[in-house]
């Protein structure tokens, strides 16, 4: 029998803590499903290009379609909770990689939600970029 290595058991416990099994918090779907969240109207996003180190801010409308580099951006929901609960946004992402041709790729390179209080827990795995959500707003 091969026994686990650390890592793999850290792995595990942060994911078992994240999706709420260990610590008592709500499963990460669960709490967007509880309808405490209000809809926003547009996402802002934190983009990082690691080759030339610059950070910029992009303000991406729901149902639009937006260039960063050679990434198109599209956020399908952006929700917010409301001021009277602990803050947090959460962004439906679909993002594909743009040929040099100007080609938009078929299947997504990342599809699913980011969360500004946590984006190591779904975030871009990228080479070239980091896109991370900041806000939403009406």
């Amino acid at each position: 029998m091969r026994r686990l290595s650390s890592d793999v058991i850290c792995l595990f416990l942060i994911l078992m803590i994240s999706v709420g099994i260990i610590g008592g918090g709500l499963p990460i779907n669960q709490s967007l499903a509880d309808g405490n969240w209000l809809k926003g109207e547009r996402a802002r996003l934190q983009t990082l290009d690691k080759i030339t180190a610059r950070i910029a801010t992009l303000d991406v409308p729901i149902g639009l379609a937006t260039r960063f580099g050679t990434l198109e951006l599209y956020v399908h929901s952006c929700n917010y909770r409301p001021p009277d609960q602990p803050p947090d946004h959460a962004a439906l992402l679909e993002i594909r990689a743009v040929d040099y041709d100007g080609r938009v790729t078929e299947r997504p390179i990342f599809s699913g939600w980011m969360f500004a209080s946590s984006p190591a827990i779904s975030g871009l795995e990228h080479p070239v970029y980091d896109i991370t959500v900041l806000s939403c707003s009406s």
